[in-house]
């Protein structure tokens, strides 16, 4: 089947253009490569093909709203970590919905922070890069685990990086086994992967098929790249596993995204699950 143009699209990972890239210092204060804190603006850089740079920056909020309206992005799920999106939430709730960025090393002041947010700007998710947290914290590492237990209190997902990271961090926080004991011992828990699960893609379909919660997302990918496990499990018995998720402005154009996007071979029944019911049904937009 041909992509449907009309149908609706829920983004689960988007952003804002930025006259900086101080967002990703936390990255290079970790790595210990001379590229990583010197020459690249985006630590991931290496593995991007024309990664959107130069974009305009003055208003922010409108170009992400225009990219979003050129390709039928109906809402986008945004931090509230910076003013910028925290104005787009305030502006545009129509649009936009927050999700919240959290450090588990802060022990309870990071639950703290998630409730405060939640209660605050609504959040529909919170977010975690494990090999990213300086320490390092491991998926199933039990500081994450007050985390895991106001997520399921609150009724929220959890979208967690796994597999092995684009910085040159160390990959072991990522692995995607440690994702089977959080779900033994969270069975309420919905845990959604960010940034592929590779090189272990086929154990990230296994363990979806076991634990129901679990759902896997396609940020950072460009379709064109999508993993053969994955697409294979969205056309039999995952369909309402796999969700959308893009990477503007970090890494990907939406355009780039787009064009690449109807060369994906998901069965007809997928499109919608992927583009935005799954979503929908996960961050709970009505």
């Amino acid at each position: 089947m041909a992509l449907d143009s009309a149908i609706p699209i829920i983004d689960t990972m988007i952003g804002f253009p930025r006259s900086d890239s101080a967002q990703y210092d936390f990255i290079r204060a970790q790595t210990k490569d001379v590229s990583s804190r010197e020459e690249m603006e985006f630590p991931a850089e290496y593995m991007f093909k024309e990664v959107p740079k130069d974009l305009p920056a003055e208003d922010p909020i409108s170009v992400t709203l225009r990219g979003m309206d050129r390709h039928n992005i109906e809402w986008g799920l945004i931090g509230v970590e910076d003013e910028t999106s925290r104005l787009a939430l305030t502006r545009h709730p129509d649009r936009f919905v927050a999700s919240a960025s959290v450090d588990p090393n802060q022990g309870m002041a990071a639950v703290r922070k998630l409730v405060r947010e939640h209660e605050e700007f609504g959040v529909r998710a919170a977010t975690v890069f494990p090999a990213g947290t300086f320490p390092q914290v491991p998926i199933n590492d039990k500081k994450m685990y007050p985390v895991y237990a106001k997520c399921v209190e609150l009724d929220i997902p959890i979208f967690v990086c796994a597999g092995v990271p684009g910085p040159r961090l160390r990959m072991d926080p990522q692995r995607v086994e440690l994702i089977d004991e959080v779900m033994f011992d969270f069975p309420e828990l919905v845990f959604v992967t960010r940034h592929g699960c590779e090189p272990w893609t086929e154990l990230a379909v296994k363990l979806m098929l076991k634990w129901p919660g679990l759902h896997y997302s396609t940020s950072a990918f460009s379709p064109k790249y999508y993993p053969k496990a994955i697409v294979d499990y969205a056309n039999t018995r995952g369909a309402d596993k796999i969700i959308y998720g893009g990477y503007f402005p970090m890494g990907l154009s939406l355009e780039r995204i787009f064009e690449a996007m109807p060369n994906v071979a998901f069965r007809d029944h997928v499109w919608p699950k992927f583009l935005h019911e799954n979503a929908r049904r996960v961050l709970k937009i009505g």
